[in-house]
């Protein structure tokens, strides 16, 4: 498991802190002697090798940039870092956009955060395609099996992993139980869920500042290791108004008008104004990580909308887990399923390809606006405890909430039929504990032995699992 991430805190002494820019800025780039030709190489192989969910791909960020190239420091990294983890988003692929962009300005961030998202999706695509087409087959079927059951055991590890490093006390450990309860038992979005804790984080710092003393603490790690990029080089200008309409103006106008132009040509109840509409309302509460919106998602395309069936969003789950880039991009294989089935006067195939490419777009346009222009006020406000505080609570959250995203899928994938109980103002799923699946079973807990007892990978588990299901449905069957 990935270390560098958890080792440092979510925020930085003043004194480390500089003003980032919003956009752009043109008489300081003389400074950085990083060939563009070169970067994109670069980002090329960080595309490449970003597979392991964040973890993995800011892993591999650190490796390529301030380690082998040395083109930003150990300070400027975690700088950016926080930042992007203010934001909703894939925080890695948000990261890249922002290192790009202080090496190469606004054309350095749009190559590194596409190239960061553009293999996962042709190889979600092809995978997509290659599922509704083949499906049916048993080789098929069999390593799916497998799959699931692993990326049971995976999901389960994050919510371990990321608990161990966020509830440090008893109020966040309340705080991650009330969200549980709150999405397994009543249903409330996860919207609310995360607003909520929100305030809940506020008040909690006003009322007893003590509980978040440990949490919005900080520590600096100097390096003097010589870079490219320092710290203390200011590479941008400060945001100004003027620009900040003009970014504002343009990224917006690349998210927004694409799906007032399909609401005018297709109308409202089009498959894909459907889900432009919906996923471009989850790009922005993308808090916490894909695991945690994932329950938010799974909720809606599976009971609200019927674009998939319960086990085919764990499919798509495992596909994301085993292509590079980040794992929200399974949300693409959301809207190839949605559009395949409702494709209205389309192919199929056609219409699930469509629904591929806005699904992405919407998902990841707004990740650009926020980056050029949400810089340098998340920086300015970055600094104050409440809004830490704020964001710890809404990270406890996000644990109760995998956790919840974690026994949904158990109870899929362990068992072939479940009931829901209804009453006191719940509504639960339970499983029938006569339909539990011992094959499915014994693969989970080999997954949870691979991942837990021999400290192996997410690739290794998923291959391993994979092996399984195969051999049986080949043999044993």
């Amino acid at each position: 498991m990935f270390k560098f991430v958890s080792e440092y805190p979510l925020s930085m002494p003043d004194e480390t802190r500089h003003a980032e820019p919003g956009v752009d800025s043109s008489d300081d780039q003389s400074a950085i002697s990083v060939p563009f030709r070169e970067a994109i190489w670069i980002w090329v192989q960080v595309a490449v090798y970003s597979f392991g969910g964040a973890a993995g791909q800011i892993s591999v960020m650190h490796k390529l940039l301030v380690e082998k190239k040395r083109w930003i420091d150990e300070e400027r990294f975690l700088h950016a870092m926080n930042f992007t983890m203010l934001l909703p988003g894939p925080e890695a692929q948000q990261l890249a956009t922002y290192i790009g962009w202080l090496l190469h300005k606004t054309k350095g961030g749009i190559v590194a955060g596409t190239l960061f998202v553009l293999p996962g999706f042709v190889s979600i695509l092809l995978l997509s395609i290659l599922y509704v087409e083949f499906r049916q087959f048993t080789t098929v079927e069999a390593l799916f099996f497998g799959l699931q059951a692993a990326v049971l055991a995976i999901v389960a590890e994050a919510v371990l992993r990321i608990g161990k490093r966020v509830l440090k006390n008893a109020f966040m450990i309340g705080i991650a139980a009330g969200a549980f309860i709150g999405i397994f038992a009543f249903n409330i979005l996860f919207p609310i869920i995360i607003i909520g804790a929100a305030l809940v984080g506020v008040l909690g710092y006003r009322l007893f500042p003590g509980i978040f003393s440990e949490l919005t603490g900080s520590q600096s790690d100097d390096s003097e290791t010589e870079t490219v990029m320092s710290t203390d080089f200011a590479h941008h200008t400060q945001p100004s108004t003027r620009r900040s309409l003009k970014v504002a103006t343009l990224w917006l106008g690349l998210w927004l008008i694409p799906l007032v132009t399909m609401i005018a040509v297709l109308g409202r109840e089009s498959i894909f104004v459907q889900q432009g509409t919906f996923f471009s309302t989850v790009a922005v509460i993308v808090f916490g990580g894909a695991y945690a919106v994932l329950a938010y998602v799974a909720q809606e395309a599976v009971l609200t909308y019927g674009w998939l069936e319960p086990g085919e969003m764990i499919d798509g789950l495992g596909m994301a887990e085993t292509t590079p880039g980040p794992t929200i991009q399974v949300v693409q294989f959301v809207g190839f399923m949605g559009a395949y089935r409702n494709p209205g006067t389309f192919d199929p195939l056609v219409a699930g390809v469509v629904g591929s490419i806005i699904v992405t777009w919407v998902t990841f346009i707004p990740c650009f606006l926020f980056i050029f222009l949400g810089a340098p006020y998340i920086e300015y406000l970055r600094g104050r405890e409440s809004l830490s505080a704020a964001l710890s609570a809404v990270t406890a959250a996000v644990v109760g909430v995998i956790l919840n995203l974690a026994i949904w899928f158990a109870i899929h994938v362990l068992f072939a039929n479940q009931v829901r109980f209804e009453g006191f103002g719940m509504s639960v799923l339970i499983p029938v504990v006569e339909t539990l699946d011992p094959a499915a079973l014994a693969i989970v807990l080999g997954s949870f032995g691979l991942i837990f007892g021999f400290n192996q990978g997410m690739m290794r588990t998923l291959t391993a699992a994979m092996v399984a299901g195969l051999v049986y449905y080949l043999v044993v069957l």
